[in-house]
């Protein structure tokens, strides 16, 4: 099986650079448009296909809440992505994450309020495991990627930790951030979620690279973050991150090794017989909920639709057919 590497790039990280053979695609999605066209090429040194997407779009259009995040994981996915990592800036929650390290952050908790969190969002229940949201697989792999590429600056990574994700996309008052610390966070930031979630519904091994920028507004010796305080330090690290990235790609593991291949298994809770004839039927069929955080474009979650996740899982035993 020849592995594809996705990438959705966060604040800062817009392109990715070294591909050969690039081309930029733009994807029909079920959920409507992806956040920027994907960029696929080669990474020139092990020869591994890389999908690059721009979370909030070339020159960082789209705000978190406004994210078409289905659309930006089912685009991958569609294009044959075996992994997802993400690349995400942060604010630390912890003296020791300082401004320019990164963090393999390996739980969530999610704050978000605005998002649609799930392909299956009519007439069809999945309940996919999510205990372990991170897969340790390919978090390793990133670690590795990230030691080798680091060693001999004076960048640290930070290996595990807990990224609480809130809706912004203002910034925390000092209560919150307060109240986040005494959780015992690591990091916080505004689009791990529902991302992860989604990655898992779509049965992709997912691992987050986390990069602070900032203490958020705890600390009482630091400036409460800034957008300015946040880009200067993007800018020093971005370089890294993308190196980074082209050394995961010589080191991917295998994705059956993940507990995301084979998540929707037993998943899908709904007997065939009770889903509409329209939602099983209709291509593109229903339009209402929006297709991301914003309520924009077409709805999700009918047979038709969910296509795109081939080979649909089984029901449960009563189902009286698969779906």
């Amino acid at each position: 099986m020849q592995h594809v590497l996705g990438v959705i790039g966060g604040s800062g990280v817009y392109a990715l650079e070294d591909l050969e053979a690039v081309e930029e695609i733009d994807v029909d999605t079920p959920y409507g448009p992806a956040s920027d066209l994907v960029i696929r090429g080669r990474d020139k040194q092990s020869g591994t296909t890389m999908l690059f997407l721009p979370r909030h779009g070339r020159g960082h259009r789209v705000s978190p809440s406004d994210i078409n995040y289905r659309a930006n994981v089912c685009a991958l996915k569609m294009l044959g992505a075996t992994h997802l990592v993400s690349v995400s800036a942060v604010g630390s929650m912890r003296e020791e994450i300082a401004p320019g390290h990164f963090v393999l952050a390996d739980q969530f908790i999610d704050l978000t309020k605005r998002r649609v969190s799930t392909f299956f969002d009519r007439a069809i229940a999945a309940h996919v495991a999510f205990a372990d949201p991170v897969c340790s697989h390919l978090r390793a792999a990133l670690g590795a990627a990230a030691n080798e590429v680091l060693e001999g600056t004076s960048v640290k990574v930070h290996d595990g930790g807990t990224y609480v994700c809130m809706e912004g996309p203002q910034f925390s008052t000092r209560a919150e951030s307060l109240v986040y610390r005494s959780w015992g966070v690591s990091v916080i930031g505004m689009t791990a979620m529902p991302e992860a979630k989604l990655a898992r519904e779509a049965e992709l091994p997912y691992a987050i690279l986390a990069m602070s920028t900032d203490y958020d507004c705890w600390h009482s010796t630091e400036e409460a973050v800034t957008v300015d305080a946040v880009v200067a330090v993007l800018r020093k690290n971005v370089e890294h991150a993308r190196k980074v990235l082209h050394a995961l790609a010589r080191r991917l593991p295998d994705p059956s090794q993940s507990a995301a291949t084979g998540a929707l298994k037993g998943a899908v809770m709904t007997r065939r017989d009770l889903v509409p004839v329209d939602v099983r039927t209709q291509p593109g069929g229903w339009r209402g909920r929006g297709g991301g955080g914003g309520g924009r474009g077409p709805g999700g979650g009918g047979l038709a639709q969910l296509r795109w996740l081939a080979p649909l899982p089984r029901s449960t035993p009563d189902s009286r057919g698969p779906l």
